[in-house]
């Protein structure tokens, strides 16, 4: 892969990961409610889940979609029932939640499940794959858009995690902490909007 390819390919994954999406929108509210560190479960999910998905659509998933369209919308009407129910869940929440609770971040299983129903991480790596691959070099640029991916995405959404930690202690106030949740959820619901056309 030429050298401008691969940094435009770092460009996209860095942008596609950091800006604002589900993904994105849910671990700057588990950072709030439960802190940076029992979030890294839920950020380690979403690398491997995103990294199994762009493979899979590299290999051969993206095609196959691509000729069974209400496959593909049933995925994207899944995942937007399923990001509803948990901003509901964060709109909900009107606590701090510590060990004890029973309250708990996304697991590692649900976060990495999550991205084979998320539609901004399916536009991702249909995307990616459909414009860094090459033809001659298929197998490799796959395996390269994966890498590149893997080595960006993790580091890009904890930063929305560290930011939410960061919020903990100013959002210990009951008032605050409830309108940040609910209006996390409303960003969570808003950020469905663009994918789901």
């Amino acid at each position: 892969m030429p050298l401008d390819t691969f940094l435009a390919l770092v460009l996209f994954a860095f942008t596609t990961s950091i800006t604002p999406g589900p993904n994105n929108m849910m671990l700057f509210a588990s950072g709030v409610n439960f802190g940076f560190r029992r979030t890294i479960p839920h950020m380690l999910g979403i690398g491997a889940g995103f990294l199994s998905l762009l493979l899979a659509v590299g290999l051969g998933l993206g095609a196959v979609l691509h000729t069974m369209p209400l496959v593909y919308l049933t995925l994207k009407f899944a995942g937007g029932v399923y990001l509803v129910w948990i901003a509901w869940k964060i709109a909900t929440s009107r606590s701090l939640s510590e060990k004890e609770s029973g309250a708990r971040p996304m697991s590692f299983a649900a976060a990495a499940a999550f991205q084979w129903v998320n539609p901004k991480a399916w536009v991702m790596a249909v995307t990616a794959m459909a414009t860094y691959t090459i033809p001659q070099l298929y197998l490799v640029s796959v395996l390269i858009v994966g890498g590149a991916f893997a080595a960006v995405n993790v580091p890009s959404v904890s930063t929305w995690a560290g930011f939410g930690s960061a919020l903990r202690d100013w959002l210990s106030h009951p008032v605050r902490l409830k309108w940040f949740n609910i209006t996390m959820a409303l960003l969570l619901v808003l950020s469905l909007w663009p994918m789901l056309k």
